[in-house]
């Protein structure tokens, strides 16, 4: 069964929408270091506007999540994130050229419009390549595409800045996503009967096993009576809550540690990726461990929980202990990151293929607007205090009932019993 399942796709298709994932978030999070550098004196931008742009990206992100995965799951996901590469490409290059602030508003807006169906569609597109049994795995190293990026571009939009200027920075890393869209188109197959890659044995092998998952889940007859559930309801919030803490945190890193004495750009940029070390060794352990046993709620809230008390502690020990202060960050950072995996493998495991993907986008939107939410409120809590206490605080609570509400939102460890063949492995 293991050769039958084809270990070439892990091999094929995973290092593609590790790719594909990295750029996208490439070009919505080096705008933290757009901020903590020259833009905001160059386009005149005052720290109120700096949390509206922070966060405006998200709001985008928010209203086209669904429209875009009903088109990736009835029409084409490769055709919609070929086009959304080129676009988002163009957009973050726009970044670098742009001489007022009303012109970043719209691009910041468009950018996160044409990345929304990004996360949902691939998450889609693995969906039907992806037994149970490999699922939390294959999530988790799309997304892995999320902490390994902030880590080398936090290094990289650091040197660039200092050698080019931030104009230049937002060029550079915005042309590899519109080059990258061409091998995207040339590399990757919408379903696993397009590719000629697989033998027809594997495609049937593959075919059969989904379908036989499918058996072990309660019909659910369109979007609207998936969306109104109450497991998508209850993970709508609890994502919105969760992304509050992990967008506060990803914008607004670079600013905090900036803001410590004798600290230059490029030393911001070395000890902003620290945290994604951890966040990446988190996601992979997390993953590995829920996929062995099929449990995916207990690899989510403890994880939530870890971080709710690491920014809590980071809040007590204050400004006058950086370094302590910036170890239980790093802590943070990491326990943030670990439960994606196990979380978006939820999902497709309660809901039939029919609306999955639906109910996938409608909790990544809302994970969209507590990004926004967390993103503006963290901006504008440091400008009005002057300080990063308060926005510990409102980080940590948004962990602390994300992680409650994962205890309720999931009744069971396993709740879809179906067949899973013990054979198949991650290469």
């Amino acid at each position: 069964m293991d050769k039958i399942m084809a270990k070439s796709r892990w091999y094929r298709l995973l290092p593609i929408a590790f790719i594909t994932y990295s750029l996208a978030y490439l070009d919505r999070a080096n705008f933290g270091f757009g901020a903590a550098s020259g833009m905001a004196t160059d386009l005149h931008i005052t720290p109120s506007m700096s949390s509206l742009l922070g966060s405006l990206f998200f709001l985008g992100y928010f209203f086209f999540q669904v429209p875009g995965a009903v088109y990736a799951e009835n029409r084409s996901a490769k055709q919609l994130i070929f086009w959304s590469l080129i676009l988002w490409g163009g957009l973050a290059m726009a970044t670098g050229i742009i001489s007022n602030v009303n012109a970043l508003i719209v691009i910041r807006f468009m950018l996160g419009v044409v990345e929304s169906a990004v996360m949902p569609s691939m998450l889609l597109f693995l969906s039907r390549w992806f037994t149970k049994a490999e699922r939390s795995q294959a999530n988790t190293f799309l997304i892995l595409g999320n902490p390994a990026t902030i880590l080398w571009m936090s290094v990289l939009s650091g040197y660039l800045i200092q050698a080019v200027g931030w104009r230049w920075m937002f060029i550079l890393e915005g042309l590899p996503a519109i080059v990258w869209a061409f091998f995207w188109w040339r590399l990757v197959d919408d379903k696993p009967q397009d590719a000629n890659w697989l033998t027809d044995s594997e495609k049937q092998a593959l075919a059969e096993q989904l379908q036989l998952e499918q058996q072990g889940i309660k019909p659910v007859k369109n979007y609207a009576e998936a969306f109104k559930s109450r497991v998508v309801i209850l993970l709508s919030l609890q994502y919105a809550l969760w992304s509050i803490g992990v967008y506060g945190f990803v914008m607004w890193l670079p600013s905090i540690l900036h803001a410590a004495p004798n600290m230059s750009i490029v030393k911001t940029g070395w000890l902003s990726s620290v945290p994604y070390v951890l966040a990446i060794i988190g996601m992979l352990s997390a993953s590995y461990f829920s996929d062995k046993t099929l449990n995916r709620k207990a690899f989510v809230w403890p994880f939530l929980l870890i971080g709710a008390l690491a920014f809590y502690g980071s809040y007590l020990l204050g400004a006058d202990h950086f370094w302590l202060s910036f170890a239980l960050l790093i802590i943070a950072g990491g326990a943030m990151y670990a439960p994606y995996g196990p979380f978006f493998a939820i999902i497709p495991e309660i809901l039939p293929k029919n609306v999955a993907g639906g109910a996938m986008a409608l909790i990544n939107s809302l994970g969209a607007l507590g990004s926004f939410i967390g993103s503006y409120i963290v901006g504008y809590l440091n400008g009005a205090t002057h300080g990063f206490g308060a926005s510990y605080i409102f980080m940590a609570g948004s962990l602390l009932l994300s992680a409650l509400i994962t205890l309720v939102a999931v009744k069971k460890p396993d709740a879809v019993k179906t067949p899973v063949p013990s054979t198949t492995t991650v290469p």
